[in-house]
């Protein structure tokens, strides 16, 4: 029986334990943060062989009610992906405020401009890319990453923000039945899919449909991987918008070298989604369970997030410098589109080793056979550019 002492005293303990968890959850929470939102509109890319024009705008929006928030600062810089050298192609970007009530200057400088609660403005970027005679330009070009840093000021201080987003300058012409070149697998012929790189531009919908639509048939499954998703539905940023608390720091030591959680800043990408409370907690218990020899425990309790992270490296260039979270709701993805295709739909997550993770699929779908088709990884985990993977029962 437990004496009264001791009880105090793990009554104590326990009450300071749960005081420091609050204080973690309150200290994350009241974090210096600004309300703005950085969205893309519509691009559009006109190529001949001389040149490649890119315009297109943003958005930023200010959902706070009460909150003002200057933009003194914003600059893109391209980054491009061809087929070859790109030293010879030469840029120029000029970036146009479209505030709702301001006019833009003549001379193309961007004046610190105010969004107030409840409101948003918009920038139009225009992009020219050409290269010396005898250079095809729009053949070199493959790929356009918009390097978005911006300033935001305010009530929190000063905040330099980063965003990115991806405009395809060249997609590959979607494969045809007699051109298709199926594998054969166990109890299964799978088929997988190149299309061009995916970005927040995309509709998931239209990639599926002009890649796939033409291929698929009744009784077909078409999976999608985790991360092309994810980047569709814009969840990536870049590290050096992540601020490593003191948790994340320490914590991330005692995760393997190859771990997406064994640096601070992916460690802080999940800290920032479940929250320190639950990571310290999952992190505890996992290892109190590790000892007495039941593994995984901080996967499943701190959720699918931790397991779904991707670092730094752990994605397809320029993603690579980006930290990508896991997809949002890739359950409700699935019912979408295997209504809108008539096919089952999957989200997977696999890799050179044989693992085989069906993160979510529409029911009914047979997730047997997706462990059987995708064991052999037939997306690749280098630049194939095969996100989608069609599997046909044999």
């Amino acid at each position: 029986m437990i004496g009264l002492p001791l009880l105090s005293t793990l009554l104590v303990l326990l009450l300071l334990f749960g005081l420091s968890l609050l204080w973690l959850e309150l200290r994350h929470r009241l974090r210096p943060a600004s309300p703005l939102r950085l969205r893309p509109g519509s691009f559009d890319v006109r190529r001949s062989g001389e040149s490649v024009e890119v315009s297109g705008e943003i958005r930023i929006e200010n959902p706070h009610g009460r909150m003002e928030v200057f933009v003194p600062e914003i600059k893109v810089e391209p980054v491009l992906l061809g087929k070859g050298s790109l030293a010879e192609v030469k840029r120029s970007v000029s970036i146009t405020p479209l505030h709702p009530d301001e006019e833009a200057r003549a001379d193309g400088y961007w004046f610190a401009y105010i969004v107030k609660g409840h409101k948003r403005t918009a920038a139009r970027i225009d992009l020219r890319f050409t290269a010396p005679t005898g250079v095809n330009v729009a053949e070199l070009l493959d790929t356009l990453w918009l390097d978005i840093r911006w300033i935001n000021y305010g009530p929190f201080g000063r905040l330099e923000r980063r965003d990115g987003i991806l405009v395809p300058l060249q997609r590959p012409e979607p494969i045809q039945a007699d051109q298709a070149s199926w594998r054969a697998g166990e109890g299964c012929r799978v088929l997988p899919l190149r299309t061009h790189l995916l970005g927040v531009l995309d509709n998931p919908q239209e990639v599926l449909e002009r890649y796939a639509g033409s291929l698929i048939q009744p009784g077909d499954v078409l999976t999608i991987g985790e991360t092309p998703l994810a980047v569709i539905q814009g969840r990536y940023h870049h590290p050096s918008t992540v601020e490593p608390s003191l948790l994340a720091r320490q914590l991330c030591r005692v995760f393997h070298p190859t771990s997406s959680l064994a640096t601070a800043c992916g460690l802080q990408s999940l800290i920032d989604v479940v929250g320190p409370a639950r990571v310290l907690c999952a992190w505890l218990a996992g290892t109190a369970l590790k000892a007495v020899g039941s593994k995984g425990w901080f996967y499943r309790l701190a959720g699918d997030q931790a397991r779904l992270i991707d670092d730094v490296t752990g994605t397809t260039p320029p993603y690579d410098q980006t930290i990508v979270l896991g997809p949002q709701d890739p359950q409700a993805f699935c019912e979408a589109m295997a209504r809108s295709l008539g096919v089952g739909v999957a989200v997977v997550d696999v890799n050179d080793l044989g693992r085989v993770k069906v993160l979510a699929s529409n029911s009914g779908c047979d997730e047997a056979l997706l462990h059987r088709a995708l064991r052999p990884n037939p997306a690749g985990n280098a630049n194939e550019r095969t996100p989608l993977v069609l599997v046909r029962p044999a």
